[in-house]
């Protein structure tokens, strides 16, 4: 394999059709005669609907149909999750008159044109039977229960060295012991692209244009949902307006929707208000966190103790496994508990979101180890080496590759940490305090099968084809360069096609595992297309090596018996328009033997007013040890990217959830905050690039959501650093800084 074109930054190969307009997204994509649905949404969060008058939406202009719970279209329960149904919710609507979340689909209306679909929609009239909601921390604690498992494990885990009885027994006997409680309110995915969805039928067939991170996924929840088979459903998604986990699974609109078209014999196009979003598609728990560290007087941990709760809903279960991502994996320690309890709610399904258990673990885990450090008086980067694990804990199993100390070191000399003053609020730039912080990264490093076709073309052009996908992270360019790699050839000659269930399989965009399952099946596809047309140019009686033994292959030429010839000389010869090669790749031993993680270390500066308590942060550094980098350029973006959640987790973002009602009281954009330009300061990424082969081939691990891990942690240690004190519940708003008192860590 060449590594020329590997590492380097390379411009996306989609890029013009996106700057220029015309990539279309599904609400963009056109179809003849299609009519527009829109969904009619609860406005109570438990109980039944007595009736629904829909009279005037009927009679209003362009309206083709009204369905309900009393005229409803026939749906079916989803196969089991481990059949690939891969829905977000379990229950179809319209089948039954109960509610159990607030914003759940009650209706849908079809109409000719959008504003006629959403005017008439206005005029439905709902009578309810309410009941109380359970919509908070002390009435969902009444269902609390601990998952029978979270992964490969229980809800408690307990590492405890030989002759410690419990984990509480050896935070006793630790010589310092630092204790916090870390609170986050639900989170919202909030891609630019809201969801939508466009269904043509032909037949008994049926087409879905979708934004969507698991497009076979969504084609088998659908097939299951209509009652229709797999093979009569197709499932288009090229290019995807962000997901974030909320389009990794499949949402009742889809089918919903497409049973509107085959019911109308018409094409059918529902798009999801932004206030829909936040009901219909998902989001991150609530949590509260503690944790508990001991460690000695240098400041090697004796006991870590992580408990989480968080919140997950009655229509479906969900664990975010905040501790057991995180505590579990990241520092040396003879004594490791992880725990976790999950408070059922009456709100929609939580689901996957932006590094779902890792982001949120690492805000509590790495917030704790600063104040451990704090508390001895240690330099934080010290602490964390001083507990730097070579084995991951319990399992005395080592890492597929761990550079961890490697991006500790970088990020510390590229942003200056040894000029830092460990003395809190003690620069000032004026009315601003500054300060710094830094944190650990952690993501764990997925891989699953893949398949990839290789298709040489008479033309001269190489096809590349998957049914993984593009949210905007870089996959149409990366399955570009990682074919042209393999076969020798420039880019410029590789066309990927991606996004379609008909294609190879691919598993969904979702644990950063994209690019580490694909690009393996790339390389194998690359492979055996070469030596299918080395062997049909030998056996090929019209072909310029028919006969010849020592044929070789390289950078899209033959050579052997003194000539040599391109590929595409070789197909116009023996009259044949293309060769291909399908090829599967699969992990193997290496998930058994090792330990699969990515690390990196983010290190950040901020300024707090002191009169205002806005906090404002000032520059980032971030070093990334994820393997081998593919695309140089989309790479840095995508850390990027995840620095900028993770600004807005820490700083910004928060649903608030009535408790009384059940309902999102800042369900939109204006009072959901989310970073914008004026928000984000310079960000330094540097990776440490070396290929994790024992991971797969390729030596990729993934880049996508391990950004946001840490930086959150980085910032509210720079806060304190800053000011002295110590905010343990996000969103560090203003409010918060100026009413928490001076402190260091709490100790016990």
């Amino acid at each position: 394999m060449s590594t020329t074109l590997l590492g380097q930054p390379q411009d996306r190969v989609d890029g013009r059709l996106k700057v220029t307009g015309r990539a279309v997204y599904t609400s963009d994509q056109p179809a003849k005669n299609v009519a527009h649905g829109y969904l009619l949404t609860s406005r109570i969060a438990k109980g039944e609907i007595r009736s629904i008058d829909v009279a005037a939406a009927t009679a209003a202009p362009g309206v083709l149909a009204v369905y309900t719970p009393f005229n409803p279209l026939k749906l079916y329960r989803p196969a089991d999750q481990s059949e690939g149904a891969n829905a977000g919710e379990p229950v179809p609507p319209l089948q039954s008159p109960k509610v159990q979340y607030y914003g759940q689909i009650i209706g849908l209306v079809v109409a000719e044109s959008f504003e006629q679909v959403r005017d008439a929609t206005a005029l439905i009239k709902v009578d309810y039977a309410p009941e109380t909601p359970a919509a908070g921390w002390e009435t969902g604690m009444a269902r609390a229960f601990a998952p029978d498992e979270i992964g490969d494990e229980k809800a408690t885990v307990a590492i405890l060295a030989e002759g410690v009885g419990s984990i509480d027994d050896a935070l006793k006997s630790s010589p310092v012991v630092v204790q916090g409680t870390y609170t986050e309110l639900i989170q919202h995915h909030n891609p630019m692209e809201p969801h939508s969805t466009l269904a043509v039928w032909d037949g008994d067939r049926v087409t879905v244009y979708e934004g969507s991170q698991f497009v076979v996924g969504l084609k088998r929840m659908l097939a299951s949902v209509l009652n229709v088979d797999d093979s009569k459903v197709r499932v288009l998604s090229h290019f995807v307006g962000g997901g974030f986990g909320c389009k990794g699974s499949s949402w009742m609109h889809s089918p919903l929707n497409a049973a509107a078209a085959r019911a109308l014999n018409r094409p059918v196009k529902t798009v999801l208000s932004r206030e829909q979003m936040f009901t219909l598609v998902g989001h991150r728990p609530a949590l509260i966190q503690t944790i508990s560290l001991g460690a000695d007087q240098s400041g090697a941990l004796q006991a870590v103790k992580h408990d989480v709760r968080a919140t997950t809903a009655v229509v479906r279960p969900f664990i975010e496994a905040a501790a057991h991502r995180t505590s579990r994996h990241l520092y040396q320690s003879a004594n490791i508990q992880v725990s976790e309890t999950v408070v059922p709610l009456d709100v929609g399904a939580p689901i996957y979101t932006r590094a779902p258990g890792h982001a949120p673990g690492m805000f509590a885990l790495e917030s704790a180890m600063d104040e451990l450090a704090v508390k001895l008086g240690i330099d934080p980067v010290e602490l964390r080496m001083k507990n730097y694990a070579q084995l991951y804990p319990g399992k005395k199993i080592p890492w597929t590759s761990k550079n961890l100390a490697d991006c500790y070191r970088i990020g510390a000399d590229k942003f200056g940490w040894s000029r830092r003053n460990p003395v809190p609020a003690s620069i000032k730039d004026g009315d601003w305090f500054v300060g710094v912080g830094m944190a650990t990264a952690l993501h764990g490093a997925n891989r699953t099968e893949a398949d990839a076709k290789i298709k040489f073309s008479a033309d001269g052009l190489v096809h590349v084809s998957s049914a993984t996908h593009d949210m905007g992270t870089g996959m149409w360019t990366a399955m570009s360069m990682i074919a042209a790699d393999a076969l020798g050839l420039p880019l410029d000659k590789i066309r990927p096609d991606l996004g379609d269930s008909d294609l190879p399989y691919a598993p969904g965009a979702g644990g950063s595992k994209s690019t580490a399952s694909v690009g393996p099946a790339i390389q194998k596809a690359a492979e055996s297309a070469k030596q299918k047309l080395i062997q049909i140019a030998i056996r090929d009686r019209k072909s310029p090596f028919h006969g010849v033994k020592d044929l070789s292959y390289e950078n899209g030429r033959l050579t052997g018996g003194g000539k040599t010839e391109d590929f595409d000389s070789i197909l116009q010869a023996i009259g044949r328009g293309s060769i291909d090669a399908t090829e599967t790749s699969a992990p193997g031993d290496e998930q058994k033997k090792y330990a699969l993680n990515s690390f990196g270390a983010h290190f950040c500066e901020v300024k707090v007013n002191r009169w205002t308590g806005e906090v404002r942060i000032q520059r980032v550094t971030t070093v990334m040890d994820i393997g081998r980098v593919v695309n140089l350029k989309t790479a840095r973006s995508q850390v990027i990217g995840g620095v900028v959640f993770g600004i807005g987790m820490a700083l910004l973002e928060g649903s608030h959830l009535e408790e009384s009602t059940g309902r999102y009281a800042n369900a939109n954009f204006a009072d959901y905050l989310v970073p914008t330009n004026a928000d984000v300061p310079a960000i330094d990424v540097h990776f440490v690039n070396k290929p994790d082969l024992i991971f797969n081939p390729l030596g990729v691990r993934g880049v996508g959501e391990i950004g946001i891990t840490g930086i959150t942690a980085a910032i509210a240690n720079a806060v304190f650093n800053a000011t002295g004190k110590r905010v343990r519940d996000f969103p560090i708003t203003p409010d918060k800084v100026l009413m928490a008192e001076a402190s260091k860590a709490v100790s016990t």
